[in-house]
């Protein structure tokens, strides 16, 4: 059995579509396959699609020849505990920093690449094999939202024409109309605004010093950030301030097309300040686009500190 999984922190849309739909395209071309995770699923997966589409496969018996496939994950440190580093035959991922771990180890069979959403590298495997027009609707649907929630509707610098290509074939195929984007993006924020603190801890990863960012960096994606922020941002840092002053919180805002860094600290501002170009205002970095995590971490780990003069 091929055993289709992600990280051990959460799933996002970008893991539980990509796990899915992954899955299905396996099972189709004669390879039994499940879709598994036992990480929660944060609030990019609205109740309503959880309830309205398939989902990840019951767990079965564990079998010593089940291998994995990893979707949306690459750091080998933070898999899904279910997983067998000994036996991971391949890896669909979007996020830098583990390229040379797994080129070493699957060769070619480690697609790590620099693109919006790992539902795209997905979408992609379905497009080649000729499998497409077989694509169930609920699969369709999925790894769309997984492209709009990764690529913040396409506003993010990380976004390629690839996701936008992806996109459009996938709402056709799902049947998917012009509105849909907003109605799934405020599902999502409703779903946060209820379960705030618990939506913050589900979101949160824990980075290294290379990463030459804040330890704890969480990230919300909403509609409308401003009103949250006004109205919760005692309840953020009493959340996130519980390990200490090195944290940071990405709200991404895509209404007002922007996005909010929230810090913990002077030390947590300072590490943003040299990779930003605006400055911290208590606290508070307000960027004129949204940006993701994923770019942020980039951006960290090609900063390096100015050579002193001896």
């Amino acid at each position: 059995m091929i055993i289709v999984t992600s990280g051990a922190a959460y799933l996002d849309m970008d893991a539980y579509a990509g796990c899915i739909a992954y899955a299905e395209w396996l099972n189709l071309r004669g390879q039994p396959a499940q879709a598994l995770s036992s990480a929660p699923l944060n609030e990019s997966i609205p109740r309503q699609l959880r309830s309205a589409l398939k989902g990840l496969d019951a767990p079965g018996p564990a079998s010593r020849d089940d291998v994995f496939v990893l979707v949306d994950v690459s750091n080998h440190l933070h898999l899904d505990p279910l997983v067998d580093l000994a036996r991971v035959v391949e890896v669909i991922d979007h996020h830098p920093g583990f390229e040379g771990f797994w080129a070493e180890r699957l060769g070619p069979r480690a697609d790590i690449r620099r693109i919006g959403a790992a539902c795209t590298q997905v979408y992609e495997r379905w497009r080649d094999s000729g499998l497409l027009a077989q694509m169930s609707r609920d699969s369709a649907q999925l790894l769309a939202a997984g492209i709009l929630d990764n690529t913040l509707n396409f506003t993010a610098r990380i976004c390629t024409d690839a996701d936008r290509q992806a996109y459009a074939m996938l709402a056709r195929h799902a049947g998917l109309d012009e509105q849909w984007p907003a109605c799934y993006f405020d599902q999502c924020q409703r779903q946060i605004e209820e379960q705030l603190e618990q939506a913050l801890h589900k979101d949160l990863k824990v980075l290294g010093e290379e990463s030459n960012l804040p330890r704890r960096f969480a990230q919300l994606t909403l509609w409308n950030a401003d009103r949250l922020l006004r109205q919760q941002r005692p309840l953020i840092e009493k959340v996130l301030g519980q390990w200490g002053d090195d944290w940071l919180l990405n709200l991404i805002s895509l209404g007002e097309g922007r996005s909010y860094l929230l810090s913990g600290g002077a030390a947590s501002a300072q590490k943003l300040d040299r990779l930003l170009e605006c400055p911290a205002v208590n606290g508070l970095h307000c960027l004129d686009r949204p940006i993701l995590r994923k770019e942020l971490l980039r951006m960290g780990l090609a900063w390096q500190a100015p050579m002193t003069p001896r």
